[in-house]
């Protein structure tokens, strides 16, 4: 039995390790492992051990108990739920003998989470599901979920859309507030008949785009002036029937944009909109923004006035068509000549002068995926860019310069679209790139539109012994937007915008809010950065999610073909990094990633020439390469993964010393 010093020495050491402990609120940080952390609110981050991350998900909110342990480390215990955040989320149906699990697809929580028999709703082992939390794990650390719908399985036609739009939350459906609204808009909205338009019905306007397109967002016209042509570029008008206080209008700005997915695609307007009321179609009489422009005989785009109208398309036309015609093949276009010559003509003036005093993308071989009724891939066909549609492309871009010069002239808070070329922060390394590979144009200065046009016009040249164009790619920004108006270095223009989209884009959608404001005299102030900064999170959660569905298709599709046996692919390398390099399948142009760390070969990576080398092989961007594939990286959004096939990329033999002629070499020991 103690005595009473003992006792009062064990209550004093337990006040002590008491006193050492802290209890604050944290925010869980999940890790690959089983551990995380505990994130405090000043900063610092506290070790979670495995049997207490039991307790909690990644991105909870709880209070811990931080204390010292025997060798003097610092942990957290996890003591109390204050919020936590996870609501649904998507997984797929996993079995352990007669238990039914959900495999969340989640970062940071690699976890099953146990589905009890009354919430499972069905569901069968490999379906994709979309669950939400039945059971907190916080009291003894047993999670449970529950099925809220089930997505489909491996054989569900488009199932790579289906579950892509579910993980990434897209709205595939119209609220019924929405719903509600278009008819009454429909029912009730007159744009054409309030008398403030234009008349412009007698201009012979012609839409071109694909033959299954319903929402026509554009039609072209243009005739001869003295010095040159006038383009009129009409464009939907959807702004005259929504209302930016309505529902319909906060579901449009929440989606976006038009969301494509092979085989499937998601309006960022309700069909009745955008395929009828709004569309331009052929023959109907339209509400319609135009842009009126002055193009000289050089193509420069010169005084320009956007117009309130009422417009008549007088034909729907396709690409081929007009492509057909523009050959001298089309004779069913006849009817349209007028126009048409006189687009063809502007669109060689304006592509001339980009190319002299701008930069134009370089064409792309592009591939066009033919899926079957499983909306599988069935076959992936090469085609090349037609003129038909860079004719189109330079009427739009026209365009949409001029709506960004209207904004800048009246001081509107945009939307612009800016592209600052070189990141800033690697400024220093761009210089000291072009002083080792292009010092003609060292000295220039990339910030400025003329320096970065003159840089990059010098890089892809092919005097070069490196692909230089490629290799400054990793050094360049992405194109945002922007309140305030600022160059687009990747089209060397001192503003641009987009505005000729406005049935699938809400940018364009809000750059037509902001120049109807001007028309009527009234601030154009409907543009913020937080407007701004949700819609480019929106549109970049879009494109992942799309991208995501693409490289599962195509992963399958990969290894279909790789069934059929020791099938090789010949691709070329579009990336460089320490770890390996991305390519691009020349038959396909699917990409894919080949992984060079556990190679038995160690590689040495060289950011000056964009290269990969070891003992006898090496790897440099835009090499030719052959390969196989492996499978593809389901945690990295289904990336496909290739390996090299024996003997590719080894270097060259070196040069053996070539020996002396015989009857001049001289024989050891015997002198000269």
């Amino acid at each position: 039995m103690l005595n009473q010093d003992s006792l009062s020495q064990l209550k004093g050491l337990k006040s002590q390790m008491e006193a050492e402990k802290e209890r604050t609120e944290a925010v869980i940080k999940g890790t690959q492992n089983r551990y995380g952390f505990a994130v405090l609110d000043d900063g610092r981050e506290i070790f979670i051990p495995p049997d207490e991350m039991l307790k909690a998900f990644p991105d909870d909110r709880v209070m811990v108990c931080i204390r010292p342990t025997k060798d003097n480390k610092t942990i957290a215990d996890i003591e109390k739920l204050v919020d936590s955040p996870l609501a649904d989320f998507t997984g797929r149906c996993v079995r352990k003998g007669k238990a039914v699990f959900v495999e969340p697809d989640l970062k940071q929580l690699n976890r099953w989470l146990f589905i009890p028999p009354h919430a499972r709703n069905g569901v069968k082992e490999g379906d994709y599901l979309r669950c939400a939390i039945l059971r907190h794990p916080i009291r003894d650390g047993k999670p449970q979920a529950k099925v809220l719908a089930v997505i489909g399985n491996d054989s569900t036609p488009g199932i790579e859309n289906l579950y892509s739009m579910a993980k990434y939350r897209l709205a595939s459906e119209w609220s019924n507030a929405s719903k509600q609204e278009v008819e009454r808009l429909v029912a009730q909205c007159k744009p054409l008949e309030t008398g403030k338009r234009r008349d412009l019905t007698d201009l012979e306007f012609i839409s071109i785009d694909t033959v299954k397109t319903q929402d026509i967002d554009d039609a072209l016209y243009a005739e001869i002036s003295n010095d040159g042509w006038t383009l009129f570029v009409a464009i939907a008008d959807p702004t005259a029937y929504i209302d930016t206080a309505s529902d319909l209008h906060r579901d449009v700005a929440a989606r976006g944009a038009s969301i494509y997915f092979h085989g499937d695609v998601l309006p960022m307007l309700p069909e009745q909109l955008s395929q009828d009321t709004c569309a331009l179609s052929e023959g109907s009489d339209r509400p319609a923004l135009v842009c009126k422009i002055a193009i000289s005989d050089n193509g420069q785009v010169g005084d320009f006035e956007f117009i309130e109208a009422t417009v008549r398309s007088r034909g729907k036309l396709s690409y081929y068509g007009v492509e057909r015609y523009i050959n001298g093949q089309g004779d069913e276009l006849m009817s349209h000549a007028t126009p048409l010559e006189a687009l063809y003509a502007v669109f060689r003036a304006l592509r001339a002068n980009r190319e002299e005093n701008g930069l134009v993308m370089e064409d792309r071989q592009e591939f066009r995926w033919i899926l079957n009724d499983s909306k599988q891939i069935e076959s992936i066909e090469p085609f090349e860019k037609l003129l038909s549609q860079k004719l189109v492309e330079e009427c739009m871009i026209a365009a949409n310069r001029c709506a960004a010069s209207f904004l800048r002239e009246h001081k509107a808070n945009g939307p612009f679209v800016t592209h600052a070329g070189i990141r800033p922060d690697r400024l220093d390394e761009a210089r000291k790139f072009l002083t080792m590979h292009a010092p003609q144009v060292a000295e220039l200065d990339p910030t400025t539109v003329e320096g970065y046009r003159e840089i990059m016009r010098c890089l892809s040249t092919t005097d070069h012994k490196l692909p230089l164009r490629g290799m400054v790619n990793r050094l360049l920004t992405r194109a945002g937007l922007s309140q305030e108006p600022g160059p687009h270095m990747g089209m060397a223009l001192e503003t641009y915008t987009n505005c000729t989209s406005p049935l699938r884009k809400y940018v364009d959608f809000l750059v037509h809010q902001q120049i109807k404001a001007l028309l009527h005299q009234q601030p154009a102030d409907r543009v913020n950065p937080a407007l701004l900064a949700d819609l480019a999170e929106r549109l970049l959660n879009s494109r992942t999610a799309t991208l995501e569905a693409e490289r599962w298709l195509a992963g399958k599709y990969l290894a279909r073909l790789a069934s059929a046996g020791e099938v090789v692919f010949r691709g070329r390398i579009t990336h460089v990094n320490s770890s390996g390099f991305t390519v691009r399948l020349e038959d396909s142009g699917l990409e894919g990633f080949v992984d060079l760390r556990k190679d038995p070969e160690k590689f040495s990576y060289d950011k000056w020439t964009a290269s990969l080398t070891s003992t006898t092989r090496r790897f440099q961007l835009e090499q030719s390469v052959e390969l196989r594939f492996v499978d593809v990286d389901t945690a990295n959004q289904y990336r496909a993964m290739f390996e090299l096939v024996q003997g590719c990329g080894l270097k060259p033999p070196k040069a053996e010393p070539e020996a002396k002629d015989a009857t001049t070499a001289q024989v050891p020991g015997t002198g000269s």
